[in-house]
């Protein structure tokens, strides 16, 4: 006997042409929703079958349409902007598919007493994006507790637990490569290993390609830019004599300080040493030396991780796990090419 496929939110909304959200407004009579229309949802959802469910997040009083944005607020000083960029960025393609947005910051000592997100425990919101790393036990305790969120610009070694970051690896591959295809063969990493799964994704890109060049490499030799908290901390370069041809730095605001620092004790870049970034986020900074970098779209990040909060809060068929987003390779002026 066939079995009888599961109707979901998503499969009434489209005989309507309306949003999941207005059909799960609809089901549990919420504000929002015309009379006539919400009465053409019900007569459609009982024909299809349709059964709400009174656990799910669209099968009670409380749906929302709001998305949360879990931010932790060591990432969203005034000297780290990058991550409001992208949350601009989620903002906008959450709307496009009739989401509001709702951010909270999330300080330290809430991570480190493992409060769960006020917008949580207020019941704002129908789904949450964590964007920027956050403790392993942190995810564990929001995990134990709610269901409906994914993780955004990191990952964790847990398959169940859905995520989108960039495809980091790869990325720092190509730009390293390409530095040594300009004549380089003495470079050093810039970026603390320990503070994000994406720092740590980019340095084995690197460390792949100087090992597949035959070149010196260790991880010793990594030049940290942030503490244990992720704040930034001065640079400690190397000696003179020790200086090397090319720094592949592991964001572009890191490189726009190093670039400074450089300058500062009469360096030229990159007459005398080369500079790398990544996200493509300052092409030009207060030195004006226009920046190699990497580009993942935003636009593709966020995209990306819309579709996957909603698929999930929605309870539509998705792939599970941890999902890439590529990018390319941006050629500027702070790689010198050596004879």
């Amino acid at each position: 006997m066939e079995r009888k496929k599961k109707v979901r939110l998503s499969d009434i909304a489209e005989k309507l042409n309306v949003s999941t959200v207005t059909v799960s407004k609809a089901l549990s009579d919420k504000e929002g929703v015309g009379e006539e229309l919400r009465k053409q949802i019900k007569e459609l959802a009982a024909q299809m079958g349709y059964k709400i469910k009174k656990n799910s997040a669209f099968g009670n009083k409380n749906i929302t349409g709001n998305i949360g944005i879990l931010i932790p607020s060591r990432f969203f000083s005034q000297n780290i902007s990058f991550y409001w960029y992208l949350f601009n960025h989620l903002s906008t393609e959450l709307l496009h598919r009739n989401y509001y947005s709702i951010m909270e910051l999330l300080s330290d000592d809430d991570e480190e007493k493992l409060v769960l997100p006020r917008m949580i425990n207020d019941k704002k919101v129908d789904g949450l994006i964590i964007l920027g790393q956050i403790s392993n036990k942190y995810i564990e305790t929001i995990s134990n507790q709610y269901s409906n969120f994914i993780l955004l610009d990191f990952y964790t070694n847990d398959m169940s637990i859905d995520s989108v970051s960039n495809d980091n690896f790869y990325c720092s591959y190509i730009l390293t490569s390409y530095v040594i295809s300009q004549g380089h063969k003495n470079l050093r990493f810039v970026g603390k290993f320990d503070a994000t799964t994406s720092i740590r994704d980019r340095y084995m890109g690197f460390q792949k390609a100087m090992l597949e060049n035959h070149l010196h490499t260790s991880i010793d030799e990594i030049i940290d830019d942030r503490d244990e908290k992720g704040m930034q901390i001065e640079l400690k370069l190397p000696q003179p004599q020790d200086m090397p041809s090319a720094f592949i730095c592991n964001n572009d605001e890191t490189a726009a300080t190093l670039i400074d620092e450089l300058i500062s004790r009469g360096y030229k870049v990159p007459g005398d040493i080369s500079v790398t970034g990544f996200d493509n986020y300052l092409t030009k900074h207060n030195n004006s030396v226009p920046l190699t970098t990497v580009y993942i779209k935003p636009e593709d990040t966020a995209k990306m991780a819309a579709d996957l909060i909603i698929s999930k809060i929605t309870e539509k068929p998705y792939i599970k796990g941890r999902h890439l987003v590529s990018g390319t390779l941006i050629i500027r002026d702070s790689v010198k090419k050596l004879n």
